[in-house]
């Protein structure tokens, strides 16, 4: 039997080398590095240590994976002497690179406070420069210490790979080809599910090491090679070449992320946010000037809060909005913020920040958990429990699609919340709009159908909103509390102005408290990033923040909407609409007397493109330079 599995045995001794090997890069990469880790105790380190090992097997496996294609060929040459030295010699390569990558963060992390990953790549293509060869002569210079490491762990694993590696001699009978056929089968497998990390939703990636670490500790867990796999086919932002504001006194003048605290007594009080699935503008009445739409509850409320009719999403997708909406991080770029390559930099949130004033942190979303990676996120950004389709743990309450009903899950997430000390911050993304649009069979013909099948979803999570708040109306943190109701996203449309590019992003954004404190329809633009310093203003937070948006309570602020897509940069502002191709304005609309943009004015109004132009220069400027270097905290 033992020889049946001779090559699997092997295999695995030489995964387990490379387990060593990158398990002693990673404690060198904690100790080269220690004074950014200095607070990690040696209990959290070990832990660390543990799950790395999770992260560490499915890039071994990924980097390996023709290796252990050919290592295991249910054919007899792979016992022939000169393909088992050509199968070392691969071997050795493969892993010595990824050793070598490792071995570059020991030093470079210092200065980028994050792994290295694919964007790295740009260097040799020249797509941000051509400095390659003369930062690589200086690099091997200042740091000849880190390849001296380099090679040694490479031997190491060289003398481990000859140790572990005995001959076979199997007799190729037809049996066993046979069994050696089904031992390719069985452990490609295991090897899969390897590479995956587990049998959840989706392989893990960066954002999956927030499930073990707050974002200061996530390149503990990881790996380099890891982060530079698992971002090789997104793409990386490649700052623009035909412009660049090099002043930085006048960049911050057009545009400055970094917010000053309150001098003011700091307010304790509860901040609920409520993210609704596709609530577009469009199906709320009371935003249409319609006496019915599908919200009769949101209407009423709308009442009796402050509403921006004026108010823009960042993007298309409920995985770009819920940073936008929780940490002010929009998705100005093709790659959705939580699988890019910057998913794991740090960042601030209302989650930490509001955490750092005794707050209780919590992320609700019915979901299956590790839907769009919401669960790793929310602990990214400092949330102390997420609460998904797993902790509700009730299955007779699934829709058969996306998750829990909202009506089931709205009232789990206010008894759990009940349950929790005050002050509290709390967020709950609805999902019962999502297409298929269903709603459960007990309300089949509760509520109107309407021309677009979202609608009467619509209706139904609108009602469920109407039972949270009856419910939540009875809770002692009721009166204390500030509600903040926003759409993650616009949904399906049939009036030809919400389907134009300024349309297509307009969305409710309510700010309620029960006291009347916030009243008033205010036709300020805004936009889900400004949702963060709106709530930490009306809080006096006391110290400075990082946030790419505008508190809608400053009245001295440049307020303004901006988002991308298909390439194209939009900036909503002073009732114009810019559209900028990254390079130069291409148009420019008059978007409140001109709804359907029919008359580009960019030949025409040129001091107003202009002014526009340098505006979305600077925020994208400073956005790519954030992001690309870890300052967005």
């Amino acid at each position: 039997m033992q020889k049946h599995f001779h090559n699997v045995f092997l295999l695995i001794k030489h995964f387990f080398s490379l387990l060593l090997a990158y398990a002693f890069c990673r404690l060198l990469f904690y100790f080269f590095n220690f004074s950014y880790f200095s607070d990690l105790s040696s209990w959290k380190l070990l832990l660390i240590l543990i799950f790395g090992i999770r992260f560490d097997l499915s890039v071994i496996i990924l980097s390996n994976v023709l290796f252990i294609v050919i290592y295991l060929l249910p054919l007899p040459f792979r016992e022939n002497r000169i393909y088992k030295s050509f199968l070392k010699w691969f071997f050795l390569t493969v892993n010595s690179i990824a050793v070598l990558a490792n071995c570059v963060d020991l030093a470079y992390f210092q200065f980028t406070l994050k792994r290295t990953n694919a964007a790295v790549f740009h260097f040799f293509d020249g797509k941000i420069g051509n400095d390659l060869g003369h930062l690589f002569s200086l690099f091997l210079v200042e740091y000849w210490y880190i390849f001296g490491i380099w090679i040694l762990i490479t031997y190491f694993v060289y003398r481990l790979y000859n140790r572990v590696e005995k001959n076979n001699n199997l007799q190729w009978t037809l049996k066993e080809y046979g069994i050696q056929t089904l031992i390719f089968i069985v452990f490609s497998g295991f090897a899969l599910l390897g590479y995956r990390g587990g049998f959840q939703l989706k392989p893990i990636s960066i954002v999956s090491a927030g499930e073990y670490a707050s974002a200061k500790y996530v390149p503990l867990v990881v790996s380099t090679p890891f982060t530079i796999l698992k971002t090789i086919d997104v793409e990386a932002i490649v700052p623009s070449k035909v412009w660049h504001i090099e002043d930085e006194t006048t960049l911050k003048k057009l545009y400055d992320p970094i917010h000053p605290g309150e001098s003011e007594a700091f307010k304790k009080m509860n901040v609920f946010v409520i993210a609704l699935e596709s609530f577009s503008k469009e199906y709320i009445g009371a935003l249409n000037g319609k006496p019915v739409g599908y919200t009769p509850f949101l209407d009423s409320l709308i009442k009796q809060s402050l509403t921006f009719n004026n108010a823009f999403a960042n993007g298309k997708t409920s995985m770009e909005a819920i940073p936008a909406i929780v940490a002010s991080i929009p998705t100005w770029m093709n790659e959705p913020f939580i699988t890019s390559p910057y998913g794991s930099n740090q960042t601030n949130s209302l989650a930490n920040l509001l955490k750092q004033q005794g707050y209780y942190t919590a992320f609700f979303h019915g979901g299956t958990n590790g839907t769009m990676g919401f669960d790793a996120f929310s602990n990214l950004s400092g949330f102390d429990n997420y609460f998904g389709r797993n902790e509700y743990n009730n299955e007779k309450d699934y829709d058969g699609n996306w998750g829990i009903w909202d009506e089931e899950f709205l009232q789990f997430t206010a008894n759990t919340i009940n349950k929790k000390q005050q002050p509290f911050f709390a967020t709950v993304f609805t999902l019962s709009t999502h297409h298929p649009f269903m709603v459960p069979d007990r309300y089949k013909d509760k509520f109107n159908e309407g021309p677009l099948p979202i609608e009467k979803s619509i209706s139904y999570s609108d009602y469920a909103l109407k039972r949270f708040f009856e419910s939540t109306k009875k809770m002692p943190w009721f009166n204390s509390t500030l509600f903040v109701l926003v759409a993650d996203h616009t949904g399906p449309s049939e009036d030809a102005f919400y389907t134009n590019k300024v349309g297509n992003y307009c969305i409710p954004i309510i700010y309620y408290i029960p006291n009347g404190q916030l009243k008033g329809l205010d036709s300020t633009i805004t936009q889900q990033i400004d949702i963060m310093p709106s709530v930490l203003d009306l809080l006096n937070y006391p110290k400075s923040y990082f946030s790419f948006g505008n508190s809608v309570f400053d009245k001295n602020a440049d307020h303004f909407a901006f988002s991308f897509s298909n390439d194209l940069f939009q900036l909503n502002q002073n009732n114009y609409v810019l559209q900028f191709n990254g390079e130069k304005a291409t148009d420019l609309f008059k978007f409140s007397s001109d709804s359907l943009l029919q008359n580009n004015l960019i030949l025409k109004d040129t001091a107003i493109a202009k002014k526009m132009e340098n505006k979305a220069k600077s925020i994208i400027q400073t956005y790519q330079q954030s992001l690309i270097n870890n300052k967005m905290h």
